[in-house]
């Protein structure tokens, strides 16, 4: 059952025949692997939407299952979540789910190898057109009930190249997730090494010394209201008002979601404010510091533009003490780190300018403070770049599925 189909832009030179359209029945097999009710808390796994693979539910507690069935999956077995395929929910089962429990809304495939395997599906599936076919036939509209026939599913036609050219197509994708993986494993340990240096800088189990060898005097305990002052920022009412807003030539207006977590803020700002608007919020000039205090509380950044604040920030407008910016904003990072721990499901619902001032902190000299700014920032330039090949990978695989697939 197969018909001529398109060329991809992208081959290996050794291949050259069309791709064939072939039905998802001709090489998806069924599984059946039900069992019954447990009786003791089991290991569900769930699906990602966009394609971005399986997570596990522990502890599921079979109390709470109604009168559906459970299927057992195995490694590499194709698993389709039918109420939610339209958005992208299909994955392979990764190792460390195998054995794990799903429920009826999700069936589950295995593949017959001589037509394709789950190394070159994985790739296929995450295509554009594969998710476009996916949403035709998940009928409703956003946000209502779309349940997919799987009748429908296995009717959908896919295009394949020989084995061959498959197996060569999948190794290579392979080792560029291989290589993308290990640079995201390689920017969470730099991330980790930080944050566990940050830990013992700040509670000087670590000092460094000066150029001379001598020590540097001791920290000194104070509130952050003894050592900084700041405002809100200020924005005309109500939001919505068109006129506030100048996307063309507006100048950058800074809202929370405009602070990166990078301690720096977006290269541009979601919306740039009218000059009718600009006498009624506040101008910080480049170099300074900004807080979040409401929705994502606790962001930081030390401006890298000229730009109007928003209210739900903090401007750090001068300093009591001498104070190194950059510095400083590892200070108030790792003091909103702290008070994460002690919130409640760890999240800061709310923070005002008073508590805030109440805060406290420990002001090194303002020389090892610059050492601490340098060594740490040192780091993060570290994290930046290994962030930057990261992003130029990711971009060159999704340009290399747009034309190795049709």
């Amino acid at each position: 059952m197969s018909e001529a189909a398109h060329i991809p832009q992208l081959r290996f030179p050794e291949y050259s025949a069309n791709w064939s359209q072939r039905l998802l029945s001709d090489f998806l097999i069924p599984t059946l692997r039900e069992i019954e009710k447990p009786k003791v808390n089991y290991l569900a796994i769930g699906l990602r939407s966009h394609c971005k693979g399986t997570f596990q539910k522990p502890d599921s507690d079979p109390s709470k299952i109604a009168m559906e069935k459970l299927f057992r999956v195995k490694e590499n077995d194709l698993i389709v979540n039918i109420t939610f395929a339209w958005e992208g929910a299909i994955a392979i089962v990764k190792e460390n789910d195998e054995g794990g429990l799903v429920s009826h809304r999700f069936p589950t495939y295995t593949f017959d190898t001589n037509i394709t395997s789950h190394h070159f599906f994985k790739h296929q599936f995450i295509n554009k057109r594969f998710r476009y076919l996916l949403d035709l036939i998940s009928p409703g509209g956003a946000g209502r009930n779309r349940v997919m026939s799987k009748k429908e599913f296995v009717k959908l036609k896919v295009p394949l190249p020989s084995v061959g050219e498959q197996q060569k197509i999948a190794a290579f994708l392979t080792a560029v997730d291989k290589k993308i993986e290990q640079l995201s494993k390689k920017q969470e340990l730099l991330g980790e090494y930080k944050k566990g240096l940050m830990q013992k800088i700040f509670s000087q189990a670590i000092r460094f010394k000066a150029d001379d060898g001598g020590d540097y005097p001791d920290w000194e305990e104070l509130k952050l209201g003894e050592v900084a002052r700041f405002r809100r920022g200020s924005f005309p009412q109500p939001y919505g008002n068109p006129e506030w807003y100048d996307d063309e030539d507006g100048k950058p207006f800074v809202q929370v979601y405009d602070v990166a977590g990078n301690m720096r803020l977006k290269s541009t700002t979601k919306r740039k404010i009218s000059v009718l608007a600009q006498s009624s919020s506040v101008f910080v000039p480049k170099g300074n510091v900004v807080l979040t205090i409401q929705g994502s509380i606790g962001r930081i950044a030390l401006t890298q533009y000229d730009a109007y604040v928003d209210r739900t920030l903090l401007i750090f407008t001068g300093y009591i003490k001498e104070v190194n910016k950059q510095f400083f904003i590892y200070v108030i990072y790792l003091l909103f780190e702290i008070e994460k721990i002690k919130a409640p499901g760890g999240t800061i619902k709310t923070i005002t300018k008073e508590a805030l001032t109440s805060f406290k902190l420990d002001l090194p000299c303002f020389d090892e403070q610059t050492k601490i700014a340098n060594f740490l920032s040192s780091i993060d330039s570290k994290i930046e770049q290994v962030g930057k090949q990261l992003d130029k990978s990711k971009q060159f695989k999704k340009a290399l599925l747009q034309q190795m697939f049709v």
